[in-house]
Parts: structure tokens; sequence; C-alpha cells
């Protein structure tokens, strides 16, 4: 069944069933008739010769010069021409399936003035698999994501590349295979395809639902770690949380309660200290602070995919064109900037409790660097030197994107939200993550190994799971293929999916 799309009710799990697993897409008939009641105003006021940015004028610094009835038919291409501007790598297709998607949501309110085919065109793409070739460099993030919706605009002329069924080819051939008729650009036609942070937003919407999940295996990397370091578990108390009352906190201690339930650590079976170290006893106050992060983020996101971001934006019920900032990417880029820091900081903390894992004065009894053979054998000594260098890139990454402005187009555009550096940052945090965090739970099941007492349910699943991929490491070997091995697992959910079968599922929120 096909996803329906209204313009009010976009979730960030429609945006990854639509790019990723390729779930076809229809306009509700009642947005169709918004968008023909919006162009028919349109229509209405260019033929009283009423002056519309971005219809019968010049943008950005050229937005006070005025075009005649012969420029107005022609400026839409050259818009788009001009804008098609970026450079570097095409885009991975999911991202810029999503940001199609996103881009048909904000048509669907009816007040951007383009023509029904336009928005249409859009669904048809998605729907049979033509997605435009769009360099991955190029937006500022203000006036929208000029650049790469161009590239995508580019389509509706029938110019500019496309990938087809797993072939990259010239738009107009892709289009002639797939059975889609070309629509032209109109007036306002153009600008209506690009101005707004879509492909930001659909990039933002795919790492927040990869970053849910992942946390959660965060979590489960956490608790086989304070398994493995005969942690003190009562700061995992759920009243502690509710006392303080931050909501991410009491998800964190009630999800690494639930992964290490039936443990003998719960049951007093083991000697615990009276405190622990900070990496072990404020994890739930330091994942619950990237929950509270992330849950934040997921609002922002899905407000903007449900939203009018536009210029000019048009009211039928009141025949007014107003003009604003609505494509401006701030209330996306901010929430990435926190999304990409959150995911840093659980990483940081990941590797301090590594260190402890590692370091034969802090971990409780455990062999040095988890190696029988100290001395002769290193073990994962080496381990902790990669974790390191992924931590430091992801500190440098998460410098935030938000308050980088460089002012352009002579200054008319002088403040701009750079979320598109947020973003590519973002999913190179993430890919860190993947690795980070992968060789913590190497490192904690190594640690479990030696340890003579039942770990919890959820442990034991996640021990197993990592034991398909990755051997006891008895004797030294090359360690680059089980750290990739491990950063796959983590990357595939496979961590998540077998604790999860063994224990019920973790909260997100």
């Amino acid at each position: 069944m096909a996803i329906t799309i209204t313009g009010n009710d976009l979730k960030i799990e429609d945006i990854v069933r639509v790019a990723r697993d390729k779930k076809k897409v229809e306009l509700h008939p009642d947005a169709v008739g918004r968008i023909k009641k919006c162009r028919g105003l349109l229509d209405e006021k260019i033929e009283a010769n009423e002056i519309m940015y971005g219809v019968n004028t010049g943008i950005g610094e050229f937005s006070e010069v005025r075009l005649d009835e012969e420029q107005t038919k022609q400026f839409q291409k050259y818009l788009i021409y001009n804008h098609a501007a970026g450079i570097g790598k095409p885009f991975p297709i999911d991202i810029v399936r999503a940001a199609i998607l996103s881009r048909i949501n904000v048509h669907a309110h009816g007040n951007s003035g383009n023509r029904p085919i336009i928005t249409q065109t859009f669904v048809e793409m998605l729907n049979k698999g033509v997605t435009p070739v769009v360099c991955e460099k190029g937006s500022v993030a203000a006036c929208g994501d000029l650049s790469p919706m161009s590239q995508m605009a580019l389509s509706l002329m029938g110019e500019g590349e496309s990938f087809y069924q797993g072939e990259r080819m010239p738009t107009k051939q892709a289009f002639e295979k797939a059975g889609i008729e070309i629509p032209g650009l109109m007036a306002r036609d153009g600008l209506a395809a690009i101005n707004g942070s879509n492909v930001m937003t659909g990039m933002a919407a795919m790492s927040i639902y990869d970053a849910e999940r992942w946390l959660k295996q965060a979590e489960i990397g956490a608790a086989m770690t304070l398994e493995s370091l005969k942690a003190n578990m009562k700061p995992y108390d759920e009243r502690l949380h509710k006392l303080r009352g931050f909501r991410g906190a009491v998800t964190c201690a009630n999800n690494i309660r639930k992964i290490i339930e039936g443990s003998d650590l719960v049951s007093g079976n083991v000697k615990v200290k009276v405190q622990d170290a900070y990496s072990m006893r404020s994890t739930p106050q330091v994942l619950g602070a990237a929950h509270d992060a992330m849950r934040y983020a997921r609002e922002q996101v899905e407000i903007e995919l449900n939203g009018v971001g536009d210029n000019p934006i048009f009211i039928p019920e009141d025949r007014v064109v107003l003009t604003g900032a609505n494509f401006q990417g701030t209330p996306v880029s901010l929430p990435i900037d926190m999304l990409a820091a959150a995911m840093t900081m659980v990483c940081v903390m990941s590797e301090r409790r590594l260190n402890r894992l590692l370091n034969p004065a802090l971990s409780v009894g455990l062999p040095a660097f988890l190696t029988k053979g100290a001395g002769m054998m290193s073990g994962m000594m080496l381990s902790q030197y990669t974790a390191c260098m992924l931590v430091v890139e992801q500190r440098v990454l998460s410098n935030p994107s938000c308050i980088q402005s460089i002012p352009a187009a002579a200054d008319q555009e002088d403040f701009v939200s750079m979320g598109m550096n947020g973003a590519h940052q973002m999913r190179q945090i993430q890919e860190n993550a993947h690795a980070v965090l992968g060789i913590e739970m190497m490192a904690a099941a190594q640690s479990l190994d030696f340890r003579d007492y039942t770990p919890g349910v959820g442990t034991r699943a996640a021990h197993a799971a990592i034991r398909k991929v990755v051997d006891h490491l008895g004797e030294d070997r090359p360690l680059f293929n089980d750290h990739n091995s491990m950063a796959e697992l983590v990357e595939n959910l496979d961590v998540l999916t077998a604790v999860e079968k063994e224990i019920g599922p973790l909260a997100t929120y």
C-alpha cells in the first residue's frame, strides 16, 4: 500500500521507507486540489501583471529587476541552470529520494504556486525509480539547498543525468525508459522545485532514524562493559532518575537494567565497589542527554518535513503573496549540530570505558589489554589507538556548522545556515560511531570471557552475536578485520536485533 502524501503527517519513518525501501507514494486528492487552487491564484496575478518575487522578478540581489513577459517565460530555465552549480561526487540515491519526498510534501500544502504536473512528476520519479544525479557539495542551506535541488529540477526539463535500474544515464533517456513525460518549466515552477532545505532535511531525517537505533546499541555496549567491570548498579535505579526528572536518563537506566536482567551483578553474587568512576555510574545521565537531544532533533525535523519551506508563499484563501525566509535552514541545522555533538559525546564515554577494560589498574582483575600473554602479546592495546583517532575526528567534525555563516549574493544573503555542512559531518560522525562502539563491544566480549559469573540475558545475547563475527583473541592477530567486522555488525543493527529478540524492544524515548 502506497504512502499517501497530505502535507501534514509525514514521519521520519516514512522518509526511510520511501528513500531506502522504495515504498510507493501517492498524492492525496485534497493535496492535488490545493495545488490547483494555488496555481489558479498565481495565474490570475500574472495576468494582472502583479509583481511577484521569483516569478516576474530576478532573485537574490536581482530581486528588484523586473522581467518582461518573454523573460518571465524563460526565467525558470535559466534559474535552474545557474543554480545547478554544485561540485563533488553524487549523493547516495536514498538521500536524493528523501529530498524529493520532502519537496513533494511541501507542495502538498498548496502554497508554492507550481503547476500540479511538477509535483506529480516528482511522484512518478520516486515510484518508477528515476533518481537525479546530484553533487554532494554546494549548498549553504539558507535559500534552501538551491544547488543540489537545482540538479533535481533539471530532470523536470529532461536535462542532467539520472540513475535508473542501476545505470547512470541522461535523464531524458531515463524518463523515456520509465515512461515519464517531461513537464518542462513555466512561471514559478523552477523556484517552487528548489526553494527549500529539503536535501539537508532528508539527510537529517535518516541520520536521526539511524542514530536512535545506534544509541540503543550504545546502551548494550555500556551494559556489557558494566558487567565486565563489576559495576555497582545502584546508579541505574529508576527512582534516582525520576527524582531529577530528565526523560532520557530514565529511559537509559531502564534499558540497561533490562539488558542485564538475570545477571549475578544484579542478584548480589558479585562484590562491587561502593562508587564507580563517572564513565560507569553517569552513563544514564550522559546517554540520557543524547536521548533527549535526539528527541528534540526528531521534533524539529518532522516540523520541517510537514511545513511550508518556500519563498514566496501563496495563500489562496486570502489572495495574498508573502515573501519571507521560510527556506532558511537554521531550524534544522541547529538540531543536526546538536545530534552530532550528542553522538560524539557518547563515543567519548565509550572510549573511556574501553580504557578501563584495557588498563590493568582499572579493570578489576582483568588481564592487561585483555590478553593472557602480556609482554609477548599486546592484546587489544592498539584497538584503543584506533578508537582514539576516530573520536578525535568526531570532535573536529562536531564543530557546529550553524554558526559558520559566510555572506553571499552581494550581502543580500548575509546570514546562511551552512546546514549542509552539518549534515555531511553528521554522516561521517555516524560512520565513526559504528566503529568506536564496535571496538568497545569487542573488548567487552573479550572481558566477559575472563569472568566466571553469569551476565544478564541481554548481555549474553550481545556476546553471542559478536562471537558470530569475531573470535576470542587468544593469540595476537591483525585486528583490522575484526574492527571492520564489528563496525559492520553495529551498522547493520545485528547486536540490537539479537538482544531485542531475547528481552523485547528497548525504549527510544
